[in-house]
């Protein structure tokens, strides 16, 4: 799940972005303040809460991250508007510190790496990586399917080149953190970080 408000610019509505549209058709159904948004697959996709602070105050905008309490509340408006689902209550980090177990040429590529990088709670994740300084036995940072950008960029699953990629280690620019190296490519993060550890983008 994705939160994102920003009463300046879009008005005092949460954006909540559950699940990639896949570029599908999308339908909408509206009951009192809360819209569903479906791809035509029938898969939601996204939740738009208007008026948000009659029920709810938010102090931050952008991404913003509700505490159960205010997933409480607003689960409470979903039902209040007449909708049966609910948004789930706590999730994993989007952004982990991951450990390259693997780390292969792609078949397909002169410069995309095929990795195995494990991440939160033991799992595992191919990733296609274009860096030219991934390899194995490195940490670093993985945004997971799911996370949003600091530029507002959203990851899914995705193929590239035929092969399939679930996630992007990132590099300082796409975290928007000090490149404090210098060097390009992704982040090289120091032996001692814990894999799974939750990393704060911005930071």
């Amino acid at each position: 799940m994705i939160y994102s408000y920003n009463p300046k610019h879009v008005g005092d509505t949460l954006l909540v972005i559950s699940a990639d549209d896949r570029n599908l058709p999308l339908t909408y159904e509206r009951k009192y303040n809360i819209t569903q948004i479906k791809n035509s697959e029938g898969t939601i996709v996204g939740w738009n809460f208007f008026n948000l602070s009659e029920a709810l105050t938010l102090e931050e905008t952008g991404q913003v991250y509700p505490t159960k309490e205010q997933i409480a509340i607003l689960n409470q408006q979903l039902h209040l508007s007449g909708f049966t689902e609910e948004l789930p209550e706590e999730e994993a980090p989007k952004f982990v510190v991951g450990y390259v177990k693997s780390c292969v040429p792609h078949p397909d590529s002169d410069h995309l790496s095929v990795t195995e990088t494990e991440v939160d709670n033991g799992e595992v994740l191919q990733i296609v990586c274009g860096a030219a300084n991934i390899r194995q036995g490195l940490k670093v940072v993985v945004a997971k399917p799911g996370a949003m950008m600091p530029d507002g960029l959203l990851i899914w699953p995705g193929v590239l080149r035929g092969v399939e990629s679930y996630g992007m280690i990132c590099s300082p620019a796409e975290l928007h953190v000090p490149n404090e190296t210098g060097k390009k490519g992704i982040l090289e993060l120091p032996e001692e970080a814990v894999v799974g550890t939750p990393f704060t983008p911005g930071k």
